[in-house]
């Protein structure tokens, strides 16, 4: 684990966005440290803790090919990073959640009578729309994907989210049922060979009001 994100010290990394889309592919990232990385973005907040976010690491030239007609707009992330992640959120994410709690309780980290709380979340979360289930989901997997950029930059390495591919094929492309798992987003990741390309932002106080 970097030091810095370990101890919560993030006074040597630098949060302005530069857009990355050239990497070095010859650098692989093991999968040690990508889990590594993973399990550092998955502390990001989730409602009633249900973690509803999945990864798939295409590092393969056999993946890479099979989402590169995917991408069409992005092909050279694709072809040099070390990994394209692929985000997705489950819609029965709430199947996990006994597991979930269970291993709150098993380490201390909730009281043993938090039965009744999961015995009330379950089906709440059922009783869900699609749409309804469709945004819970999808916020808890972006600030996961947020997180894991924080986390790759203090790790050394670089990102480049991708919002623009195919979403009605990502899932089965990838062997996942298209209904209970939606992508979110595409990140590639690797060590950047080039500079970025720099964006402007609007000042805060033109988008932010007091009250």
């Amino acid at each position: 684990m970097n030091k810095n994100f370990k101890n919560n010290d993030f006074s040597d990394i630098t949060f302005g966005r530069k857009s990355v889309r050239l990497y070095d592919e010859n650098y692989k990232i093991s999968h040690e440290e990508m889990l590594e990385m993973i399990q550092e973005a998955t502390a990001a907040p989730s409602s009633v803790n249900m973690q509803p976010w999945r990864f798939i690491i295409a590092e393969t030239e056999e993946s890479k090919a099979k989402l590169k007609p995917l991408i069409r707009f992005n092909t050279r992330q694709n072809d040099t990073s070390s990994a394209m992640i692929l985000i997705f959120c489950d819609m029965l994410n709430y199947e996990l959640g006994e597991e979930i709690y269970d291993q709150a309780v098993a380490e201390g980290k909730m009281p043993q009578d938090v039965d009744h709380q999961i015995e009330a979340i379950i089906p709440y979360y059922k009783s869900f729309s699609k749409q309804e289930m469709n945004d819970v989901v999808k916020i808890d997997s972006s600030l996961a994907a947020m997180q894991l950029m924080l986390v790759a930059r203090a790790h050394g390495y670089e990102t480049n989210p991708i919002g623009g591919f195919e979403k009605d094929q990502l899932a089965e492309a990838f062997d996942l049922d298209k209904e209970r798992f939606v992508p979110v987003m595409i990140l590639s990741i690797g060590k950047a060979v080039e500079e970025g390309y720099e964006s402007v932002r609007m000042n805060a106080d033109k988008i932010t009001t007091f009250k």
